[in-house]
């Protein structure tokens, strides 16, 4: 491990004396350290990697950071140029958030995953199946019908059951999502959107992967389409995603077997928060409704049903927050315990939410000067004071 810290320092051109001061370590301790006597301490360590822009993991083992293949399959072929440099530079901050985790010895438990029926032949029979053992999951921990739970919740409630991280950003033009899982780690990323319910069934499909374990090897999509997918883990992921966000038994209750109004298809859209697409190939897979009716449900729009059944409010909270960008929380917080316990600095927690180190710094410990000069003015009696 010296050795590394030495190609370092010597990386940088600066005397010892200069790198300790660096680093934050006093000259006689680093020589200490570097000839043996004294060990370096896991902030000595996260000091210097950061100060060689490395890893604590290589300055310990001399491995280098584990990264996904990006000989990745995608429903249509990622630009070699920038498109594909944002997919890996967003791979790599969330990856590099878990390695300091794991180094940190801070890496949550990962609940096990649902088991994958390999004994049933069809890959459309084991997406039925793994949608329906993770949705008794999610029933035996407390957590309402899918389709009572907006995406937010949904995503909480992923997070927690199955230990996936989600995190919605901007992806490269056309990307719909990606997932990948590791020893210790479970991603989904689903892209920023305007369209709700192409973000909801992309989550949805991502999930099917993982737990179908698909996502070993890095997996991109564009433009997801329930039933048009040919590769069979894609159809796998699909018939999830169906089964998933509409059970067979919601659907059945729903219909009550009867012939569906255009009213009760539209109230349908906006109660399994769907596309009239999505739900149009649904019922008609459960041969709840023909292929006139399919065709008519798919000429209208989620807007369309929503504004028709007096729900605009609720289709435009979804489109809003569909496009705001979320990180998952539990990165977040178990870097900053760390900086907390003195274990690392700031830069892995800045790194991971794009912020300036310095910045950071700031918001989480503001000066006592610039709170008091921040504070209100001393006001009259009776005057009203709006801060927000």
């Amino acid at each position: 491990m010296t050795d590394r810290v030495r190609k370092v320092m010597d990386a940088a051109s600066v005397s010892q004396a200069a790198f300790a001061e660096t680093i934050g370590l006093a000259p006689d301790k680093l020589s200490k350290s570097l000839n043996g006597i004294r060990r370096f301490t896991s902030l000595d360590l996260a000091r210097i990697a950061e100060f060689g822009s490395t890893t604590v993991d290589w300055l310990l083992t001399g491995r280098e950071p584990l990264r996904p293949s990006f000989a990745a399959r995608t429903s249509s072929p990622l630009a070699e140029g920038e498109a594909r440099n944002k997919l890996k530079d967003l791979v790599e901050r969330f990856t590099t958030a878990h390695e300091v985790l794991a180094l940190l010895g801070r890496s949550p438990d990962l609940p096990e995953l649902p088991a994958v029926r390999t004994d049933l032949d069809r890959y459309v029979d084991q997406g039925v199946a793994l949608a329906e053992d993770s949705l008794e999951r999610l029933a035996a921990a407390g957590t309402p019908s899918v389709c009572d739970l907006e995406t937010p919740e949904l995503v909480q409630a992923l997070e927690s059951a199955f230990g996936v991280d989600v995190a919605k950003v901007a992806l490269p033009d056309g990307l719909d999502g990606a997932a990948w899982q590791a020893d210790g780690f479970r991603l989904i990323m689903i892209d920023r959107t305007p369209v709700p319910t192409r973000q909801r069934f992309t989550l949805a499909h991502e999930l099917g992967h993982i737990l179908a374990r698909d996502a070993q090897n890095f997996l991109s999509e564009t433009h997801l389409s329930p039933g048009h997918q040919k590769d069979l883990s894609e159809i796998r992921a699909n018939v999830f995603a169906a089964n998933f966000l509409m059970p067979r038994s919601e659907i059945a209750a729903a219909v009550a077997g009867h012939e569906l109004s255009d009213e009760e298809l539209r109230s349908l859209v906006v109660r399994f928060k769907v596309s009239p697409s999505a739900l149009g190939a649904r019922l008609a897979q459960l041969g709840f409704i023909d292929a006139s009716t399919r065709s008519r449900l798919r000429r209208i729009t989620t807007e369309t049903c929503h504004l028709l059944a007096g729900r605009t409010d609720v289709y435009a909270a979804a489109a809003a927050w569909s496009q705001a960008m979320r990180l998952p929380f539990r990165p977040s917080q178990l870097l900053y315990e760390g900086y907390l316990a003195g274990e690392t600095t700031l830069r892995p927690l800045a790194a991971y939410t794009d912020w300036d180190v310095n910045e950071l710094h700031t918001a989480l410990e503001p000066d006592p000067e610039d709170i008091a000069a921040s504070a209100a003015p001393d006001v009259e009696e009776g005057d009203l004071v709006f801060q927000p």
